[in-house]
């Protein structure tokens, strides 16, 4: 800009009239000001310029991508909102905005619409901190829409193979899912396939990454089922979009598998956040160009067009400083997931299932993402009271007993659990913990009620009581026949669903 200036500044003094210093000065003042003024007009002319680019890229743009949205409106009326100050009634009242990000492999790719990446981003508006919640795509979940349980990364897939209806709201029925699991609203969701991924990092001019450990894969997926290598080494690295996929994808090089790939993929987006954000790019109508022309025919959202804005600014606010990682896992005792199997078409198919009967924990470090303090808060409680707790298997299934033992004693620590035998084989429907420390252990039963789950009741017969004889317990915990459903399936080990990843038969079957 100063090269500028100066360029149009020179030719006029050039021309002076050499009729003394004061006349000299006189006439470079009046055209140092006539060249000022014309430098301001012409940045304000760029800068219209460059405001109706982006007007007119945003609306092009606009055209192309896959809007499902419910609303009477033009595209171009929703740009129009783009210069209004009012607040986004969306959000009014919200202390919490939460979007599903799925990613998928796109047409003409092996996998297609398998929703490989499954993470909730979800922004704390008053604090601007960040979370991400990185959902596993071999999760069990059961889908009340066609009464079937299947992989969460299919459920999309699955749903625009169906029915019309099923396929016209395939998006809200993962949605349902990942709400059911997480108890956390999704306002919104934007899925984006491959190639956009790839151009969306390109266009920021690539993002930067530190890898923890090095990486190689000889069974990368390549084009028409195929196999290629894939190799990174420790440390910093610039990657363009081509290995910014990869490294996002790449499996078999990490000793933490799946869970190890989310990890990476939340690195990718605060990388990708950061670099977008800055000022180079927002300055660099080149670049702006390419991620306009990156989201068009690549991307679905709900978001309305007339949000966009409000999502930028928001975005410019984020404290990626402060942002909160959770990766759902069956990776070790103290995990929320665990690895059990189904059989497909014949296969034996390793699945991640909750470790408890129902969906409690996740839905507890959902809610707390923000502040994962308060749970390990709950815990220490927990042990403080140091409960005593007594097992009476009134539910018919004579494994039950032993999986609700260890469970209690192996996955959430509590060390005084005992498993009283019923001499009356008394059958009962429902699972019920019966306090009996007068109230001294408040956690502890706060916990078995919702992780179990159990209903608490306050009075407890002679005939439970029988079992104990002289045995001292503070709480008495009788299983009922509704655990058996919620704990039939076998247990494996990780070692076996890692070995499994690793297979032939593996990568057919979440190919399909």
């Amino acid at each position: 800009m100063a090269i500028a200036f100066f360029a149009l500044l020179k030719p006029k003094l050039d021309a002076r009239p050499i009729s003394g210093y004061y006349d000299n000065n006189k006439v470079a003042k009046k055209y140092f000001i006539k060249s000022l003024l014309t430098l301001f007009f012409l940045v304000l002319a760029a800068t219209a310029a460059y405001g109706s680019f982006f007007v007119w890229k945003f609306h092009s743009t606009g055209k192309k991508i896959s809007f499902d949205v419910s609303r009477n409106r033009s595209f171009l009326e929703s740009v129009k909102d783009l210069t209004s100050d009012k607040k986004l009634k969306s959000w009014e009242n919200k202390e919490r905005v939460n979007i599903l990000l799925l990613g998928v492999a796109g047409e003409g790719r092996a996998g297609r619409n398998l929703t490989d990446t499954l993470m909730v981003v979800s922004v704390n508006l008053k604090t601007n901190q960040l979370a991400l919640i990185s959902i596993p795509r071999d999760l069990y979940v059961t889908v009340p829409e066609k009464n079937l349980s299947m992989k969460i990364n299919s459920v999309y897939q699955n749903a625009l193979n169906s029915s019309e209806k099923n396929k016209q709201k395939s998006a809200e029925i993962v949605r349902g899912a990942v709400e059911e699991i997480t108890s956390l609203d999704m306002d919104y969701y934007i899925i984006l396939n491959f190639d956009g991924f790839q151009k969306i990092i390109d266009s920021a001019g690539g993002i930067n990454i530190t890898n923890e450990r090095d990486i190689y894969d000889s069974r990368y997926p390549g084009s028409n089922y195929s196999y290629e290598t894939f190799e990174l080494e420790k440390g910093f690295h610039h990657l363009d979009g081509a290995t910014a996929l990869k490294y996002a994808r790449v499996r078999h090089g990490d000793p933490e598998g799946d869970f190890g790939r989310a990890k990476r993929q939340q690195q990718i987006l605060q990388s990708l956040k950061n670099r977008i954000f800055s000022t180079r790019t927002l300055l660099d109508v080149f670049a702006l160009n390419n991620l306009f022309d990156a989201l068009g025919e690549n991307i679905k959202t709900d978001i309305p067009p007339e949000e966009f804005e409000s999502f930028l600014e928001l975005s410019k606010k984020l404290d990626t400083n402060n942002i909160n990682n959770i990766v759902i896992n069956a990776w070790d005792k103290g995990s929320l997931l665990k690895v059990s199997h189904i059989f497909y078409g014949g296969t034996r198919a390793f699945v991640l299932v909750p470790r408890v009967g129902n969906w409690s924990e996740l839905r507890e470090v959902s809610q707390n993402a923000f502040d994962t303090n308060k749970i390990q808060k709950r815990r220490e409680e927990i042990a403080k009271e140091n409960a005593t707790i007594a097992i009476i298997n009134a539910s018919g299934d004579e494994k039950i007993p032993d999986k609700i033992k260890k469970l209690l004693k192996d996955n959430l620590d509590y060390k005084n659990v005992i498993s009283l035998s019923d001499p009356e084989k008394n059958i009962e429907e429902e699972t019920r913990a019966y306090d009996l420390s007068s109230g001294q252990k408040p956690f502890t039963l706060d916990e078995l009620a919702l992780k179990l789950p159990a209903e608490l009741s306050a009075g407890i017969s002679e005939s439970r009581r029988k079992p104990l004889n002289n045995i001292r317990a503070d709480i008495i915990v009788v299983i009922g026949k509704n655990l058996i459903e919620r704990y039939n399936m076998e247990e494996d080990s990780i070692e076996e669903y890692r070995n499994a990843e690793n297979t032939n038969e593996y990568q057919e079957f979440i190919k399909d």
